[in-house]
């Protein structure tokens, strides 16, 4: 049975946090920007310590209870369609938006998918253009994670949250014993890369605003910009191959980051089967992609056309989102391309969406064990990983997984024209919401205005779906779940 007490005593502490980094914006805007916004935080901040409050008052301390499998899965759900709400409120309040976009634009953010309904960017109160983008970076290497991070009450069971947070079909990879302790050195890891993020830009000529906000939403792979023709404002070719190197980054699993940097050895990441394939297939696309604006003469000269084929492929496959120039004005079946390697996806452990590269690894050995076997019936033929044999369980996982990533965008789509969007206008946004990618085509190309409400309570479910990755969200829908 699922233990509700302990779980609602859980959700209170994603709860405070999200209060104290609304009073710390709220700061921001007195001390620092001056901006007129700080009330919209406080009141926020407020209403969540109320609740966190009513809800540690109304259930009993933890005191070393195990946190079950089950409870694991209830809390990583809950915690992001609760935080979710939270974060949306001061976003309701200071851009007038409705509570429903409000909400499509938190849940967006904090799922690193980098779909918006907002316009005009640039000329957006400073506070609240930080907070947007801080609310990718909290998001990117996720909420769950955090808490088990600074909560030390939740060493007892925290491995199970950490096992309902992270993404990817093989989860026993720890680089400490400990949940807390595994989680907060992937946090140091995140944080270390994030600097060295905004480092680069500023040295590139970005203004330490723009370049703290951007590294937190190109390590994180999530996208949003403080400005409305993101990448392409900058106008700066090194500006993107900078984000080229970090969103990279950020696709790559942290715990490998930790094992490099720990060992001090760089050949670890070419050692890495999904990581090399991962490098190799974005140097394939990005390739394919420039010999084809090439052939179409669609920029001038030749190290513009590698510089914008190279970035969008980066920040397509890794759910980044980013834009640099107008993708629409591309030839028609470049969209369909970019659409492709944002189902691929980043490597597993990172905060890339997508369908993740290991994935792609043991299906393609799939398909490639299946033909053999047609060829020589008789043989025995096992599907290797990383030079060790992947179990049965784990491609039946691994299966299923790309049957219902098929099947769910296929049903969202059907969902989305019967609201009234046109079909590639629907596949492309339920492809950039599952695949937490952000930016879709069609009439969704710029932002996600033109979508009715029923359509977006629909994206919103696509995007928590795509976050974590169906099975922890699915399993709640079986009855057997709640029975035992």
């Amino acid at each position: 049975m699922v233990q509700l007490a302990i779980i609602l005593r859980l959700l209170a502490f994603p709860l405070l946090w999200f209060s104290v980094i609304q009073c710390v914006f709220a700061v921001l805007s007195i001390l620092l920007f001056q901006d007129g916004v700080a009330r919209y935080f406080f009141a926020s901040a407020a209403i969540l310590i109320a609740i966190s409050a009513l809800l540690l008052l109304r259930t009993k301390p933890l005191s070393g209870r195990d946190i079950r499998p089950q409870d694991g899965l209830v809390f990583a759900v809950f915690t992001w369609i609760l935080v979710g709400f939270a974060a949306a409120i001061p976003i309701h309040w200071i851009t007038n938006v409705s509570f429903t976009d409000a909400t499509f634009e938190a849940i967006s953010a904090l799922t690193t998918t980098g779909a918006t309904i907002l316009v005009g960017l640039d000329e957006m109160q400073p506070s609240f253009l930080l907070y947007r983008q801080f609310l990718q970076w909290a998001g990117g290497l996720g909420v769950v994670i955090f808490v088990v991070a600074v909560l030390p009450m939740l060493n007892v069971g925290g491995m199970r949250l950490l096992m309902a947070e992270t993404p990817g079909p093989i989860k026993n990879d720890k680089i400490a014993p400990r949940a807390k302790s595994t989680s907060r050195y992937l946090w140091l890891v995140y944080v270390a890369i994030t600097l060295l993020c905004a480092g680069a830009y500023w040295a590139a000529g970005m203004s330490l605003f723009d370049a703290i906000a951007h590294s937190f939403t190109t390590v994180s792979t999530g996208g949003f910009s403080t400005h409305d023709a993101s990448m392409g404002y900058f106008d700066s070719a090194l500006i993107l191959w900078i984000a080229n190197v970090f969103m990279i980054l950020g696709a790559i699993s942290f715990a490998l980051h930790y094992r490099v940097h720990k060992q001090r050895r760089w050949r670890e990441y070419l050692q890495d089967e999904e990581t090399r394939v991962f490098l190799a297939i974005l140097l394939t696309m990005s390739c394919l992609m420039s010999v084809i604006l090439l052939l179409n003469k669609q920029y001038q000269d030749f190290f513009t056309t590698l510089t914008q084929a190279t970035f969008h492929i980066i920040s397509f496959m890794t759910s980044t989102g980013y834009g640099a120039t107008d993708v629409g004005s591309w030839p028609a079946y470049t969209a369909l391309l970019l659409v492709f390697v944002s189902y691929l996806g980043g490597c597993a452990g990172s905060t890339a969406g997508g369908n993740k590269v290991i994935r792609d690894i043991i299906s393609f050995k799939l398909i490639r064990k299946q033909i053999r076997l047609l060829i020589h019936p008789r043989a025995v033929y096992t599907i290797r990983y990383q030079q060790t044999t992947v179990s049965e369980s784990v491609v039946a996982a691994v299966m299923a997984f790309m049957f219902i990533a098929a099947v769910t965008t296929l049903v969202f789509t059907i969902l989305l024209v019967a609201t009234g969007l046109d079909f590639w206008s629907a596949f492309t946004a339920v492809s950039a919401c599952i695949n937490v990618l952000g930016p879709g085509f069609g009439e969704v190309s710029s932002n996600f205005i033109v979508v009715s409400d029923t359509g977006i309570w629909l994206l919103n479910l696509a995007m928590i779906l795509g976050r974590l990755e169906y099975f922890t969200l699915l399993a709640l829908l079986v009855p057997a779940f709640w029975r035992g």
